[in-house]
């Protein structure tokens, strides 16, 4: 079964796995998925990840998710650029996420970054999601 949306899957699974109290939660690997867990980890809202490999062989991320006093840090996560609707922002379009408080993950030329990143560095992009 192909998936038409990779990176809505995941942040799905980590959605639903942190309702669950979940400690870690798997994903199929792609490029895109780690580059997204990698501004996810150094805004700190996971612990981090790694890449396994499934029963099948498949390679996979596995995540370990982040609660503080037994509540999660990500509190909302949404996907903003979806297979349907594109959603493209110049550096002075990219959206602040509860005045400030959330991230945008934009991918840019520059490679995948958080809107405060992207902001530093002058380029705009694919608003991928928001996370707070």
């Amino acid at each position: 079964m192909s998936m038409n949306d990779p990176l809505g899957d995941m942040l799905t699974r980590i959605r639903n796995a942190q309702m669950r109290g979940k400690s870690t939660v798997r994903t199929p690997a792609s490029k895109l998925r780690a580059w997204v867990l990698d501004v996810l980890k150094t805004e700190g809202y996971i612990r981090g990840y790694e890449a396994v490999t499934a029963v099948g062989g498949q390679p996979e991320l596995e995540i370990s998710l982040k609660y503080f006093e037994g509540t999660p840090v990500i509190r909302e996560l949404k996907r903003v650029s979806k297979p349907g609707r594109r959603v493209y922002a110049s550096v002075k379009e990219i959206p602040s996420v509860r005045n400030g408080l959330g991230v945008s993950i934009v991918s840019t030329p520059k490679g995948v970054m958080s809107d405060a990143a992207a902001r530093t560095a002058n380029v705009g992009g694919e608003v991928l999601c928001t996370v707070f």
